[in-house]
């Protein structure tokens, strides 16, 4: 356990890992991947600034509080729309990489207050304790709000180490699958189980009456609620688009003005396509937006051109290089580099200050910004394949049963997850090229890019490695190990398959625990283990679930197959 501990730079009690009070912070913040030495203490490395951390803690507490009156009203019957919605935008919005704006972040906390008296009013009187954060009222101006969220932070000594860790796992799990239930709500599908789990998770971190059994069992429902919303936003992206099928992608360019969208939001996508269909404009995707290029619905338009750039960390040098109009639509942004930051918008929820952002569906700023810009001249790329949907793999699920009967297929590896800048990451090319050529490779997330442009060739027409999609499309990848273990008559975890995941913010921790609610073991995590995990919580996962670091390809690669 020691070496396992030392692996993840967790060898230390969980009192000075957690939550032991370092003086001289001006924020803390450990959700993702990117913590620098344990949490971030000055300013964050995604670029968070100390008032910002501030405020977004601060909407945590209010939504706490939303929670607490919301999920007494639903035991009596009484649900609102409004409030159930607001909750989803308010934990998106502290999502890493969504919002870096400080005065846009205040207006959500003051919207909180409003809505938290009117779950009040919905819950009607109540008997028993309540809690500080559901009667909690905002400050005057935003200095005295910063002040509010320092105060309640992150960090809590009075809360066990352990209890702590694991209430913090369930808020960012929440936060990941709120992200997901947001984009189903644009597209026009929401859910009374979500929501009412939202309500019911959040109000549980108020509740010191919880041991840590308790929660880590919450814990366990949030996997399960995340499934029911990637499920929920598969039937909305499917329902509206059609279901991915394979495609190849241009990484090339094409002559005429350009737009380059970034981000997840499929109906925003589409939107954008319309408005600018017939203007000699181009629209480009990067990052998670790759994956649109399989939907029918989308593909249709002849002008969704090709793919720029790869995974959200190398935004700010491949974007310079492009020579139009860039526009965000969900989680991912980076501070942006004066070289393109006078042609750059956001869409929705993503804040950054002083670029303008989107609010609705009228793109005319963004149209108006590439006519400007000189566009691109044809230069024609290397081509992908993208669109390994369930849907399409499991309409060939009878070729890939008789190829694993036939012995041409060994195992299949899922590699992906989230990438990002921090080193160690090498490690998921280096498992993709060594994986022997009788093994096929599934990958999702913005953690293909390390890997999707090499050529992997086929097993007997089918290819060696299959691009599921998005993170969300984790649930692709849930049903076809499904279907998979059903055709062989096993578990899942008898399959010849294997978890190779990487990690960066909210969304994942929903994913893992999706996985874990599925009783999913033997996963590799990494590049390095969250911070916010104690070695208690650790020990547990081990025990329960044999979940280990990633170490080397070789090393890994020889004690899975051997």
């Amino acid at each position: 356990m020691k070496k396992l501990l030392n692996l993840f730079g967790l060898g230390r009690t969980p009192e000075t890992s957690t939550n032991k009070e370092t003086p001289m912070e001006n924020m803390f913040c450990y959700q993702c991947e990117q913590a620098a030495n344990g949490g971030c203490t000055k300013i964050g490395v995604c670029g968070k600034q100390p008032d910002v951390s501030a405020l977004q803690d601060l909407l945590v507490y209010a939504l706490k509080g939303i929670a607490f009156w919301a999920d007494k009203a639903r035991q009596s019957g009484k649900k609102d729309a409004e409030i159930d919605r607001f909750m989803l935008d308010g934990l998106f919005t502290t999502v890493t990489n969504v919002d870096f704006a400080a005065d846009e972040i205040e207006k959500l906390v003051r919207k909180a207050a409003e809505i938290k008296d009117k779950a009040k009013a919905l819950a009607g009187p109540i008997a028993g304790d309540i809690p500080e954060a559901a009667t909690w009222q905002p400050a005057g101006d935003q200095a005295a709000l910063v002040a509010q969220g320092e105060a309640h932070g992150v960090k809590d000594p009075s809360i066990d180490p352990d209890v702590h860790s694991v209430q913090q796992i369930l808020i960012y799990g929440m936060k990941g699958y709120a992200a997901y239930a947001h984009h189903a709500l644009v597209i026009g599908l929401e859910s009374e189980e979500v929501y009412a789990y939202t309500h019911k998770f959040l109000a549980a971190t108020l509740d010191k009456s919880l041991g840590l059994m308790d929660l880590v069992g919450l814990a366990m429902e949030c996997g399960r609620i995340n499934l029911v919303t990637m499920e929920l936003l598969d039937k909305a992206n499917t329902d509206s688009f059609g279901h991915p099928v394979p495609t190849p992608v241009q990484l090339g360019t094409k002559a005429g003005k350009a737009i380059l969208v970034s981000g997840h939001d499929l109906r925003m996508l589409e939107e954008l396509l319309k408005q600018t269909e017939g203007k000699g404009i181009n629209i480009y995707t990067h990052g998670e937006m790759l994956p649109a290029h399989g939907y029918p619905g989308l593909k249709k338009y002849a002008h969704l051109a090709g793919n720029f750039g790869g995974a959200w960390q190398d935004q700010a040098k491949e974007f310079a290089g492009f020579p139009g109009a860039i526009i965000f639509n969900t989680n991912c942004i980076q501070k942006p580099a004066a070289s393109y930051k006078d042609r750059l918008f956001t869409w929705g929820l993503v804040q950054w200050p002083d670029v303008p952002n989107i609010d609705g569906w009228d793109f005319s700023p963004v149209i108006e910004k590439a006519l400007e810009c000189p566009g691109f001249e044809e230069a024609p790329g290397k081509e992908i394949l993208v669109g390994f949907g369930h849907n399409a793999v499991l309409g060939v699920a009878d070729k890939v049963i008789d190829a694993v009967k036939a012995g041409d297929i060994k195992h299949f590896f899922l590699v992906g997850g989230c990438d990002g800048a921090k080193s160690g990451r090498n490690y998921y090319t280096e498992f993709a090229e060594q994986a022997p050529k009788d093994t096929v490779i599934l990958t999702l997330a913005c953690g293909k890019y390390r890997f999707n442009k090499l050529d992997f060739g086929d097993i007997g027409g089918i290819p060696r490695l299959l691009d599921i999609g998005q993170c969300n499309d984790a649930y692709s990848a849930i049903q076809i190990a499904v279907a998979l273990a059903g055709a062989f008559e096993c578990e899942v975890n008898e399959l010849p398959l294997s978890m190779i995941l990487s990690w960066y913010e909210q969304k994942a921790v929903a994913i893992l625990l999706t996985l874990l609610h599925l009783g999913i073991k033997d996963i590799k995590l990494g590049p390095t283990l969250p911070a916010f995990i104690t070695p208690n919580v650790l020990n547990f996962l081990v025990e329960n679930f044999n979940i280990g670091p990633i170490t080397t390809a070789e090393e890994d690669l020889k004690q899975i197959l051997g």
